[in-house]
Order: structure tokens, then sequence, then C-alpha cells
């Protein structure tokens, strides 16, 4: 299978090639220009990893209700998909405490890392743009970038006037498969040099369709064989456990609710060669946590219950309800920048954010589980330079972080972070094509535990590339990087029950810092109306940290089960990543009349233990693939994903089958018959045509709950 896929995606690369050399009078393929790298904006074709660059038009089309899951289509991404409510993007197969998720260059100060059932306060709604970063620049923000970083522009603070005194951009759309409605506005005036910016976006999901069953057939199967095991014969009805019920359920994914709501604004002083502005977002959320309910309560009943922290999801038959999460986060920004012409220095920027989070985990109606609460700054400073040819920049980032969680599943005691980091960044280009690259950064980390104490790290992380633009539109380039990162709160310091991964976990503050050591190559080809890519990396992880099946010593003795949980403890080991992404694009115009884009990326990465065993929630080899044909105002097009099954799952998981995805879209530009400006448009779409049953290989509910099934997704945009 893999074979067929890896053939697949090359054959539609090598025919674009075809098709690119009788295409002289498409559109240029042009690649996007990247802020979130340091020093001056750079456009991904300069760079030597993989870059990604999400604008508002393709955010609406692609959007999802959680960050992971809105960007997992994109080469190299996947999501820890956990139900509607939560998800963090997996970049090449690391994800969570190797993925920083940045909102707007500082990072989002949650608990989204610490479990999978934690949602990312970042949110793609009402996002002006995201950039998606590997390669060199990634590690200027520190270890926990080892596997890239996820930036978030949320637009609150503009650094140039904008061309309209007024403008507005408002979208809106319902989707079928969970009766589900979406909304965001943003309106933006000038007055002289004074921009004031507001948003805000609601959600609101009911649980969404699925398939077939919720549980996979191979959790179904082990159930029965258990249950068989242990009396004697099958229970058609249920056991004592309740398992026999869940096996029944289909058709939907039930407590999969979600509801967000965001309300933000910002003002900002543009000058001639700099900006200040100030921020201030207030986001809530509230959600159910699919697979893992108490009885037979649906948990979310919009037509009969208030959401409140007490009173939400009480249903007739004082039925009891699955867990919900009630979150609540206060972000205040202040992000400043001057551009100097002339001399060494030519430029300065600035940021600082403020964050109070909280977020209440219910087990049941007015029943407060678990309460998660940080509350921190940070801070990174960056000034611009220009020496001997070499561009770049030197800078400084600070974070002090206090998270604490208290209740039944506080499996993690409370601790503070502190972090201070310097970083520098240069990069070159000689009039030969000839470039060069790289970063280095020193920093300290310290964990201060209630119960353990006191743990920190020194840590240093570089890297450095060589590039060369050839003749024909070529580039080829290599870095090789090593970075280090300190271990997570979780993977030191976690002792109790963690049912979101339906385990006990038992860090070990005793660990020392993980290392890296990562070699990458690309080569890209780009014409004015075909580009197309291949990156291949390799990463050598000494002192790689994961939880695996263990024991816990209670009495002299040694169990592997704790609170009716199996035991997972926080190890240890050297691992070996490798993989890479094929990617294509290419746009024709005349066939049929239309003006044609079709695009494709195959993703790739096997990730063994040096003590012969596997990576768990590692992704399978995944082919995207798609065209789109528009005449005039009008535009259709078709996304096809296919997934091979994913059989070196980890230990203590199941295999997980592969899987086919196709969505199908239409779009009207009503600018083009004088309605709002560019952009202004109605679409519809249809996800998931044909009602497949999709679980990922990266979630660990994969054998809970499938993705959702199909749906009919209908909406406006509207730019004024």
């Amino acid at each position: 299978m893999s074979r067929f896929l890896f053939a697949l995606a090359s054959s539609t690369a090598l025919v674009g090639t075809g098709f690119a050399q009788s295409a002289d009078d498409a559109p240029r393929v042009e690649a996007p220009v990247l802020v979130t790298t340091p020093g001056p904006n750079r456009s991904a074709d300069e760079l030597i990893g993989n870059a990604t660059r999400l604008d508002r038009e393709d955010l609406v089309e692609s959007l999802a209700s959680t960050l992971g899951d809105t960007l997992d289509s994109q080469p190299g991404v996947s999501s820890t998909f956990f139900g509607a409510g939560a998800s963090r993007p997996i970049l090449r197969g690391l994800g969570a405490e190797r993925v920083q998720v940045l909102t707007n260059g500082i990072g989002v100060i949650d608990v989204s890392a610490a479990s999978p059932d934690h949602q990312v306060t970042a949110d793609a709604i009402d996002a002006e743009a995201i950039e998606i970063l590997r390669g060199p620049a990634a590690l200027t923000y520190g270890g926990q970038a080892i596997g890239g970083v996820v930036n978030v522009i949320d637009g609150l603070i503009v650094e140039e006037i904008p061309d309209q005194v007024i403008g507005a951009d408002l979208f809106t759309a319902y989707n079928s498969v969970n009766e589900g409605t979406e909304l965001a506005a943003n309106t933006r005036l000038t007055t002289g040099n004074i921009v004031v910016t507001l948003s805000g976006s609601l959600r609101d999901f009911d649980d969404y369709d699925i398939p077939d069953f919720a549980e996979s057939s191979l959790l179904r199967a082990a159930e029965e064989a258990e249950e068989e095991e242990e009396h004697g014969e099958e229970d058609e009805d249920h056991d004592e456990d309740g398992h026999g019920e869940e096996e029944e359920v289909r058709g939907t994914a039930e407590n999969s609710f979600v509801e967000t709501a965001t309300l933000a604004g910002g003002i900002s002083h543009v000058g001639e060669n700099s900006f200040f502005g100030i921020a201030i977002r207030q986001q809530t959320s509230e959600y159910g946590l699919p697979g893992h309910g108490h009885e037979e309560g649906h948990g979310h009943d919009e037509e009969e219950e208030e959401h409140g922290d007490e009173e939400h999801g009480e249903e007739e038959g004082e039925e009891e309800e699955s867990p919900f999460i009630d979150l609540e986060q206060t972000r205040v920004d202040l992000r400043g920048g001057v551009d100097i012409d002339g001399g060494v220095i030519t430029g300065l920027l600035g940021s600082v954010a403020f964050v109070d989070y909280e977020h209440i985990e219910f087990e049941a109606p007015g029943e407060t589980g678990t309460v998660f609460e940080t509350e921190g700054m940070e801070g990174r400073f960056e000034l611009d330079h220009s020496i001997a040819g070499f561009d770049g920049a030197i800078g400084i980032q600070f974070t002090d972080v206090e998270f604490s969680a208290v209740g039944e599943e506080a499996f993690i005691s409370p601790t503070d972070s502190e972090l201070y980091g310097i970083f520098l960044y240069e990069t070159r280009e000689w009039d030969s094509g000839f470039g060069v690259e790289g970063g280095l950064r020193f920093e300290t980390v310290e964990r201060d535990n209630v119960d353990a104490g006191i743990v920190d790290f020194d840590l240093v992380s570089g890297s450095v590339g060589a590039h060369r633009h050839l003749d024909g539109g070529w580039f080829a380039g290599v870095q090789v990087s090593y970075t280090e990162r300190a271990p997570t709160e979780t993977e030191l310091f976690a002792f109790g029950p963690h049912l979101a991964t339906d385990q006990f976990e038992i860090g070990d503050p005793t660990h020392d810092k993980e290392t890296g050591i990562n070699l990458e190559g690309t080569v890209r080809y780009t014409t004015d109306s075909f580009s197309a890519g291949i990156n291949v990396f390799g990463t050598e992880f000494s002192d790689f940290t994961f939880f695996t099946p263990g024991v816990l010593i209670e009495d002299g003795e040694a169990v592997t089960e704790e609170d009716g949980l199996p035991v997972f403890v926080s190890v240890q080991e050297d691992a070996t990543f490798v993989g890479g992404e094929l990617y294509a694009d290419l746009t024709v115009d005349g066939l049929l009349g239309a003006e044609w884009e079709f695009g494709g990326s195959l993703d790739l990465v096997e990730a063994d233990l040096d003590g012969d065993g596997n990576v768990p929630f590692i992704p399978p080899l995944t082919v995207n693939l798609g065209a789109s044909a528009e005449w005039g105002a009008f535009e259709i097009g078709a996304d096809v994903t296919v997934a091979d099954e994913q059989d070196d799952p980890g230990a203590g998981q199941f295999e997980t089958d592969g899987y086919t995805l196709v969505n199908l879209r239409a779009e009207f530009d009503l600018s083009d018959v004088g309605l709002g400006a560019d952009g202004t448009e109605i679409f519809v779409e249809a996800r998931n045509v044909t009602d497949e049953e999709a679980r990922l290989a990266t979630s660990v509910l994969k054998d809970l709950i499938p993705v959702p099934g199909q749906n009919i997704r209908v909406g406006l945009r509207a730019t004024f």
C-alpha cells in the first residue's frame, strides 16, 4: 500500500511537470512572505525548511473547530484530534511539548500541551493568517520548537496604515454533521495614525454524526473477548462496567459538542517607520469530552438547558451526563517596532503578553472535578541588524508561568516555570544564488514543583544551512541542527489518574534534557505556473521522552494497574525519526475554458526506538490531492486524502486502519457582480462525501470515536 501511494503522488508531480511546459501564460506561482522568521521578512522559497502560510481565504476553506484539525491537510501536519473540542497540530510526528504554538509570535500560555483533551487557545476562526515554520529559524523559539512552530496571527495590532479608512470581514457557516453554526466578524477603523481593530467569533456545535459504531472493531473485539473470559459467555446487554452499553453507541459521537466565543480589540499607533499597539482578547469555550462518559447522559441539549457551570447538560430523567470542560482565558498583548534606515542596526521589534487562564473539568451536573489554572507572561525582543552582508537578528526571550491543578484528576502538582533565552539568527545571499543561514540559542529553564522541588536545565540549540538558487527555477539546500529540550511538567511530575488517556501516569523528576540532531535536505523547482519540492529529514534523539506501560511499586509489590487504569511511566530512550514531504502545485489556463489549479502532497514519518520498539501516535503515510476550476465568478473543487494503515502503533496501542476522505466545494464570487470587496463569496461544501469511518493514528481517542461523518457546509464570507 505504501509503495502504491508513493507512486501515485510521484506520478501526479511528474504529470504536473508535463502540463507546466505548455502553460506559459498561466499566473506565476508566488511563494508567501513569512513574518514568523526572525530578522528580515523572507519568502517561503528562500528557506531551507518547509514553510507554509495560510491567509484568511485559505483558513475559511479549511476551517474546523480546533487548530490541529484546521491544519491537518497541510504537508507534514497532522492532528491530535480529541473530538470536536480539542486538538493540537503535529509536525513530522512531533507534537504537544515539541511544537510551539504561538499567537503573534508569543506562546499561547495555556495547558494544551499537558493533555490531549485540553483545548489550545489559538483559534483559526478569527485569525488573519497562520504560518507553519520548520528548519533553522524555528530553533530561535527554543527547545519546545524542535518539531516546529505554528504562529496564529490575529491582526489586532497593525504595523502599517490600511488602504481603507473603514474595513470589515464577516464570515458565517452552517454544518449539517452537528447542526452547528460558525460566525466571525472583524472591523478596522483608521483615523490619522490611529488604527482600531475589533473582532469577535461564535461557534455552536452539537454532537456530531459518525458513520457507524463509536468504538473501533478492534476495541469491540477485545472487549467481547474480555467479557467472555470474565463471565464465561457474551453479555448481550451490558456488564457491570457498562461496556456492553457503550458498544452499541453508533451514529453519533456522544458528548462531542463544542461552544466557543471570543471578543477582542486592539489599538495601534502607526508612524512612518514605527508602530506600537495594545490588544486584549477574551476567550471562552465549553466542550464535551467524548469517549469518557459516565452513564446514559447525552451531555448537550441546547433546547432544554442553560450552559452554566452547574446547570450544563441536565436532562429529563436526571440522567448523569458525561464530563465537559469550561474554559476561559484573558490575554493582553503589547507589541511595537521601529525600522531604522542605514547603519548596522536596521530595526527593533518587541512583544509582551500577559495571560490569565482557567478551565474547569465537570464530571457531573454541578460537580467540579478538576480546576486547571495558568497565569503568566512572556516577552520577546529582537534587534535586527546588517553586518558584512549578513542580515539577521539577536534577541532575548523570557517566560514566567505559574501552573496549578486541583481536584480528583489533578495528575500534575502545582509547578512554576521560568525560562530565559538569548538567540542569534543570521542569513546571507550572494549574487551567485548561493546562501547560508543559521541560528544559535542559549536558554535556562527552571521548574519549581510543590512536591519535587526545583529542577533546572541549561540548554543549547544551534543550526546551520546552505542553499543555492540554480538556473531554470531550481533550488537546493541542506541544513543540520542540534536541539536540547527541557522535559515538561507532565514528563517530570505527573502522578495520578489521567482519564483523557485512560492511564495512571507517573513522571520522573530525574529526567535529563532531551537532545536531537537533525539533518534535512530540500530540492524545489518553480516556474511561472508550476512548483514542486521534496524535503527529506532524519533526526537522532538522545533521551527521547515518552509515556509507556510500566509498573508502580505499592506496598513493596509491582503493580501494573492503579485506580482501575493501566500504569504508564515517563521514560527516556534514544529514538530515530526519518521521513519527508513531497508537494506540487500547478496552474493551467484554457482547459475547458477555465483556470485550473492542481495540488498534491505526500507525508511520511517512521519513528523507531533504539530499544526495538515504535514511538506511539505517529501518523501514517498520507497523500493529499486537490483540483479546482474557475470560470469567472464560479469555482468548483475537490480534495482527496488517502491515509495508509498504521501497523507500528507503539506499546499498548491497537493498529489503525487506513482511510480515504473525499471533499467537494463550490463557490460564487459575489465581488464579480458588484457585491462586496475582493473575497466576498458564498460557498457550499460536502466534507467526507462517502461517509468514511476514519480514525487518526495520532489520537488517543482513535479507538473510541472516529472523525465526523458526511457534512454539508454552507457559508458566506463578506469583505468591505
